[in-house]
């Protein structure tokens, strides 16, 4: 990290971030070709889950390419200066990982993901029907690295 200034080093401040955020945008690619799409997203702690249709472009570049980029971020405000435009920025939070993404097949890893994915938007327990289970694809994203980003007004004194 080029600004280790802004660096967050608490593991728990990087759990917190991911989980006050409401979006998750995956970065893919293919062929040389960069893709990048919000998604709706759970965390136990170690992986990420995602679901899908059953079919789409998502798909043919998990299965082109493993490697994902995830993004998330949190406490995001935009900064004015009255005179100088160049003086304007953002107060933020934001995290940054890297995962190998695969499919899960096993009934039971479905259940528990689609749980873990509800959990990041619903305190409330769910369960989920054979209809609905057999609606969606279900991924795991093992998570290989994540590095925590904050402005300095968010820091700790």
């Amino acid at each position: 990290m080029r600004r280790v200034d802004k660096e967050i080093k608490d593991q728990a401040v990087i759990n917190r971030i991911i989980s006050n955020s409401q979006v998750c945008r995956l970065g893919l690619s293919r062929d040389n070709v960069p893709y990048v799409i919000p998604v709706s997203f759970g965390y136990d702690g170690a992986a990420f889950y995602i679901h899908t249709a059953h079919a789409g472009r998502k798909i043919e570049f998990f299965e082109a390419n493993p490697v994902v980029c995830l993004e998330f971020e949190h406490a995001v405000t935009l900064k004015s200066h009255e005179s100088e435009p160049c003086s304007w920025s953002f107060s933020f939070q934001s995290v940054v990982g890297y995962g190998i993404i695969s499919e899960l097949t096993d009934p039971a890893e479905i259940n528990t993901a689609l749980r873990v994915i509800m959990k990041q938007y619903s305190p409330g327990e769910w369960s989920f029907s054979e209809a609905g289970i057999a609606g969606v694809r279900v991924w795991k994203i093992a998570v290989e690295s994540l590095s925590g980003k904050q402005s300095k007004d968010l820091m700790p004194q």
